[in-house]
């Protein structure tokens, strides 16, 4: 049961999100690859080979071997990709390719956490330049993801510098908690991995959205909530009082909201005075 409003006497809290089969109803780096071949960043056959991986990945079929195997083989094909060309791509067909697999369930939750004054923090094991504006799109505070290294010329090695996946979620997590003094005890996470075990079982309320067959035994033993997702819609659809953007934005809207009620009262009364003249 989420707690509707936050203590700020207390120390600050958040909730961590997975992304793939989370948030998204897809594996976002593979939901990209069209787009990447538009783009003239790979071949008809990878197109195929990376169908067949989100054909596995949405089966839930996908074990701890296939996910690494998958790893090497997205990691061998972006050598020598530019980065720069990557974020453009994903920034012209974010909205068209994302935002209608985002599971009203899951952007429901976020905007219920950022009402209760809880930070939203996604943390996927897909790469920064597809997770980072992913998180933008969806009111996200902060973005832990995959980071590959980057040469001097602007393009992917094809080695990874940080790979967000299994335990090192859980530090991250930790880490974060250290930095940003969040208590992880009154602190949320959801995922839909048995990979994701040691991120779960970091917080205090733990949640199985969606879960493989491994992760429901592991929350059935732990007596673990489990939530199904399964309703895809597209921001713009949903109700308009339900869209919370990031309390940045929201101070901003209503201090926008509260000049403009100002202006419209003074002009009110200066249009009865005139009135009464």
């Amino acid at each position: 049961m989420l707690e509707l409003v936050e203590n700020h006497s207390l120390p600050r809290t958040a909730a961590f999100f997975d992304l793939d089969k989370t948030v998204i109803a897809k594996s976002s780096t593979l939901t990209f690859s069209k787009s990447f071949y538009q783009g003239g960043l790979i071949n008809r056959r990878a197109v195929l080979r990376t169908a067949y991986a989100q054909f596995v990945f949405l089966a839930g079929g996908a074990d701890h071997d296939q996910i690494e195997r998958m790893r090497e083989y997205l990691s061998a094909l972006c050598r020598g990709w530019n980065v720069q060309q990557v974020r453009e791509i994903v920034a012209e067909t974010l909205h068209d390719i994302i935002d209608p697999i985002i599971y009203d369930e899951a952007a429901s939750l976020i905007e219920e956490h950022h009402t209760a004054g809880r930070d939203v923090v996604i943390v996927s094991t897909s790469g920064a330049e597809v997770v980072e504006p992913i998180g933008e799109l969806l009111g996200a505070d902060r973005v832990v993801a995959t980071r590959m290294v980057v040469g001097d010329d602007g393009c992917f090695t094809g080695e990874v510098e940080y790979y967000a996946y299994g335990p090192t979620k859980a530090e991250a997590i930790r880490e974060l908690a250290e930095s940003e003094g969040y208590d992880l005890e009154r602190c949320y996470a959801y995922s839909d991995s048995a990979t994701d075990v040691p991120m779960l079982e970091t917080v205090g309320h733990p949640y199985a959205v969606n879960p493989d067959r491994a992760l429901r035994r592991e929350a059935l033993a732990r007596e673990w909530p489990i939530l199904d997702f399964h309703r895809p819609v597209r921001l713009k659809q949903r109700l308009p009082a339900l869209s919370v953007p990031p309390r940045p934005a929201l101070v901003a809207v209503a201090a926008v909201g509260a000049a403009a009620a100002t202006a419209g009262l003074v002009w009110f009364a200066s249009r009865r005075r005139a009135a009464a003249g």
